[in-house]
């Protein structure tokens, strides 16, 4: 999708050229990607009139034959697998070598996975009481408004969409604007697919088209993935409209190296834990806690690492580290790297723009030591490629520096003893935890706790955050 294109909206089942259009660029070089559509109140108006007058024949549907358009929809999607990965690598710098997998394959295989089990998963369920019996029923949430971010596009909206199409939900699904273009695959996918006209709508837009969104009384719940600060403000919104929503917001994770890690095994560990998609990742292990018998060696490694990675064009699938997504977020980077360099602690190696890359929004991958956990690097989310090394004493107080921040998304131990590392992570107040690795699993509730969001996404409990509960009361023995 070039320039040429005009900026399109998918509403009732048809693409729509957009009034208004927003550039995208292209993050290694900053010239026109394309034009994405800037949704106008009017054009979100009519994605939920059209989502709302589709659902009573979708949430109709058997589960049968939900889960049949879904691998269909699966299918199209993994026959653009090739092309979406190297569109959402050009619009966000992801290294090509991760797009394939996060922007590529994995919004298929969800849809595989939960048009199985929506199959499997019973709709109603009969429990004894006092007078009688109740049947228990879920039930379809409605009109959902799913809103997702830039840094990993194409995976966070298949979080939303495909629990929310399987369990028979209606979907208006609102794009970032850094990533407009690569949306429309997923209106592409879908046409094929013969998915039903206003089941599945897409627009794009930036702030003000989401508040519109949330805010619209035709929708029934909100699922939103990006910052804290933006989610306080839906969870509001919310909350006085009595609208269920679904929260996953920013981190501030720790990994936490015990005092018998392997540090080999370790420190290639981290290339990815710390540094995956350039930094821009939530469940980012950004704060290093190192023992301070080992301090010294875990830093002269960590710097030996960072030193090592190539920084470049992220569609050479020999690329470690590409560009951020925009200006904005290379401004902002670069701006907590002048606090930290303003502060108490160390820069060891990184600190700037990379020096061979004039063009994009490139910033060299960074590590700071001797950091305090008070520091502004240390507490607040920089999303992007910046390490904060932090020393600790006993595995209690590495527990407690973890658990010192605002946020609760992720985590890592690391540890040659599995039952102490898993003993370390039950201490953390954090939705996730990884040992020795951090992937997450498809099968397994994803999210976070304190300002880190409410809900789960994954799983099958990502399945049940689009049903509503219904209990009938009846006397006499059960019947049909």
């Amino acid at each position: 999708m070039t320039a040429h294109h005009p900026p399109q909206l998918f509403i009732d089942g048809e693409f729509r050229v957009a009034d208004k259009a927003e550039p995208v660029l292209e993050a290694a070089t900053g010239e026109l990607l394309g034009d994405g559509a800037s949704a106008t109140e009017g054009d979100i108006d009519a994605a939920v009139a059209a989502a709302r007058a589709a659902l009573p024949e979708w949430r109709g549907a058997s589960p049968d034959h939900r889960a049949a358009t879904l691998k269909a929809f699966a299918g199209a999607l993994h026959q653009r697998a090739g092309s979406t990965s190297e569109l959402v690598s050009r619009e966000n710098g992801m290294p090509i070598a991760l797009s394939g997998g996060a922007n590529g394959l994995f919004p298929a295989a969800l849809l595989g996975y939960y048009a199985k089990l929506i199959t499997r998963t019973p709709l109603e369920e009969v429990r004894p009481s006092a007078t009688g019996h109740t049947v228990v029923r879920r039930e379809p949430v409605g009109v959902v408004a799913a809103i997702v971010p830039w840094n990993y596009p194409q995976a966070l909206a298949a979080f939303k969409f495909a629990p929310a199409l399987a369990a028979g939900c209606t979907v208006v699904l609102k794009a970032s604007p850094e990533t407009a273009l690569d949306a429309m695959v997923f209106a592409e996918a879908a046409e094929q697919a013969g998915i039903p006209a206003g089941v599945f709508n897409i627009v794009s837009g930036a702030a003000q088209a989401g508040v519109h969104l949330v805010s619209h009384p035709g929708v029934d719940k909100v699922s939103f993935t990006g910052s804290t600060s933006v989610g306080r403000v839906i969870g509001e919104v919310c909350g006085r409209l009595l609208r269920p929503v679904t929260l996953e917001l920013g981190g501030k994770s720790a990994a936490i190296i015990l005092d018998d890690a392997d540090l080999a095994t370790t420190i290639n560990g981290l290339r990815n834990v710390s540094f995956i998609n350039n930094g821009q990742t939530c469940f980012l292990g950004s704060r290093i806690l190192a023992p301070r018998s080992r301090y010294d060696e875990i830093v002269d490694a960590l710097a030996e690492l960072v030193g090592a990675m190539v920084v470049g064009n992220p569609l050479d699938a020999a690329t470690d580290i590409g560009p951020v997504v925009s200006s904005r977020q290379r401004d902002r980077v670069l701006g907590y790297i002048e606090s930290g360099k303003n502060s108490s602690a160390k820069l060891v190696v990184g600190g700037g723009v990379p020096r061979d890359q004039p063009r994009g929004w490139f910033v060299s991958p960074t590590v700071f030591a001797d950091v305090d956990n008070s520091d502004r690097i240390a507490q607040e989310e920089i999303f992007g490629p910046v390490l904060a090394v932090i020393p600790y004493d006993t595995d209690d107080h590495a527990v407690a520096l973890a658990n010192d921040s605002e946020f609760g998304l992720a985590g890592t131990v690391w540890s040659s003893d599995g039952v102490r590392a898993t003993q370390v992570a039950r201490g953390l107040r954090t939705g996730t935890v990884g040992i020795n690795d951090y992937q997450l699993d498809i099968n397994a509730p994803f999210g976070g706790v304190k300002a880190s969001g409410i809900g789960r996404e994954l799983g099958p409990e990502g399945l049940d955050e689009f049903f509503e509960l219904k209990s009938i009361y009846r006397t006499g023995p059960p019947a049909g």
